[in-house]
């Protein structure tokens, strides 16, 4: 029992200095780790020699003045301002097309007449009852001054004239109107009869419309209704001409919301001297309701959003600086800043989230941009 008490007293001193080679081995490999790492100083250490962090590189941009246009986007379609479908006003068989689709014309043009021989064959009939009623009445004047007959009989006479001089107006009218005219200067579209087709005062015949300038029709929610005026400008686009942007001018406001999405119809004018706006197009519109031309605008990518709020950083004597900022009108990469920032103050736009109060940051200046939320200029 001693000499086994006796090895284990022996033995224990052996076993602590093993312990202690394994931690020192541990503590060298992590050493030679962190310097592998670190480039060969650990990081702690290098930044206990040097006494604080050293700059971090960020892109910066500078805050700056331009003029802000407050705009409501929407989405709405082209309409021609004068459209019609041509209808006969007198039935019959056609027997002459004066157009062909896609031509321009003016007011007063004929395009398509309609039979029309029978309607002559009626008017020299009442041409004949005309002349006859007039010899009538010539006749009855003349016995009137004789005295020989009474004054009914010159009535009767003379309102027997005037009714076949009706009738014969009546039937040249219609004579008239057997050709379809166009009611106003425009392009013809498509055509839905052929000659030799009977129509009746219902049938379609072609349709007729302006095509310079157009109208841009749009749906502004009710709630800006105060901000509508007229003379305001729309800028649009279109699928057919992408990266072009129209403009048109509003020259009406309907006085009534409408009650299926409580919103108002607003229409401009727009220039189309190449018929490049075809009615029923889709456009995406934005409306301008006002303009600010000394707003504060910095790059959208300045601004951190978070949960409750808005952040941008701005660099003071080369530290990070935490703004909370209220945002205003965003548009073509930029955006307004309300409060928070002021102009000429530079701001980063790169790294964001590493940012943090105080953070010592080395600027790398930005290209100036050149457009405000406007899409206008700005200025340094």
């Amino acid at each position: 029992m001693a000499s086994t008490t006796d090895e284990l007293n022996e033995a224990a001193p052996l076993r602590r200095w093993r312990i202690a080679a394994v931690v020192l081995t541990a503590i060298v490999a992590i050493v030679v780790l962190g310097s592998q790492l670190g480039g060969g100083t650990p990081a702690g250490v290098a930044a206990g020699s040097q006494g604080e962090m050293p700059p971090m590189p960020v892109d910066v941009d500078t805050a700056r003045r331009g003029e802000v246009v407050d705009a409501l986007r929407a989405t709405g379609r082209i309409e021609a301002i004068q459209a019609v479908e041509l209808r006969p006003d007198e039935q019959g068989r056609v027997v002459e097309l004066l157009f062909q689709e896609g031509q321009s014309v003016v007011a007063g043009t004929p395009l398509v007449r309609v039979d029309d021989a029978m309607l002559r064959a009626q008017a020299q009939r009442a041409s004949a009852d005309r002349d006859l009623a007039r010899q009538q009445l010539e006749r009855v004047m003349r016995l009137r001054a004789q005295n020989a007959v009474s004054p009914a009989d010159v009535e009767r006479a003379d309102a027997a004239a005037r009714s076949a001089e009706g009738a014969l107006s009546v039937l040249e009218l219609q004579i008239e109107r057997s050709t379809v005219r166009a009611p106003f200067a425009g392009v013809i579209g498509q055509r839905f009869v052929s000659a030799g087709d009977y129509v009746t005062t219902g049938t379609r015949l072609l349709t007729l419309q302006t095509t310079d300038p157009q109208r841009a029709v749009i749906e502004v929610p009710e709630r800006h209704a105060a901000s509508l005026k007229r003379g305001q400008t729309v800028e649009f686009t279109v699928a057919s001409q992408p990266g072009r942007v129209f403009q048109a001018v509003v020259d009406f406001i309907d006085p009534v919301v409408q009650p299926t999405g409580r919103t108002i119809v607003v229409k401009g004018r727009a220039p189309n001297p190449g018929r490049l706006l075809k009615a029923g197009m889709f456009i995406e519109a934005r409306l301008a309701t006002g303009t600010r031309p000394d707003a504060i605008v910095v790059r959208e990518d300045a601004v951190q959003p978070l949960r409750t709020a808005n952040i941008v950083w701005a660099v003071v004597d080369g530290k990070a600086s935490r703004r909370v900022v209220q945002l205003g009108t965003r548009s073509h990469g930029v955006v307004e800043i309300v409060n928070g920032v002021q102009a000429g103050e530079p701001v980063v736009v790169g790294g964001l989230e590493r940012m943090f109060e105080g953070m010592p940051v080395a600027p790398r200046a930005q290209p100036v941009a050149t457009t405000s939320a406007a899409g206008g200029r700005t200025t340094p």
